[in-house]
């Protein structure tokens, strides 16, 4: 797992990893308390490669969960990735309303991640 420090006030992390590294709401929490111990951090930039398929699949329930975890513990999340790839309707609404809210985003690269996250309050 690689960290590098973004944004302005060096307020965001970027996780770079080819081991999936959210497989399920505990390990989306330790991941948010490893970044906020290690790097004082509340603003936490993923790939989508490091997320399970399972939390994609919006039926198996994890995707609520995880998302819940980051807003309760007030972390900010942007996640890279190509989402078209996905048919499922239900999905691409969910992801059409984080994105229209302060929390949780899904972009297509790193500098939208960054900007969306530089803006969330």
């Amino acid at each position: 797992m690689k960290y590098t420090i973004l944004g302005k006030n060096n307020s965001i992390v970027y996780i770079e990893s080819e081991d999936i590294l959210i497989n399920d709401s505990q390990s989306a929490l330790d991941l948010m308390m490893t970044v906020k111990y290690e790097k004082d951090c509340s603003r936490i930039v993923l790939d989508k490669k490091a997320i399970s398929e399972e939390f994609f699949r919006l039926s198996s329930g994890i995707a609520g969960e995880v998302l819940q975890k980051f807003i309760n513990y007030r972390t900010k999340l942007a996640i890279i990735g190509d989402f078209s790839k996905y048919t499922s309707k239900p999905l691409h609404d969910f992801i059409h309303e984080c994105n229209k809210g302060n929390d949780i985003f899904f972009v297509d690269n790193l500098d939208q991640a960054v900007e969306k996250l530089a803006l969330a309050y």
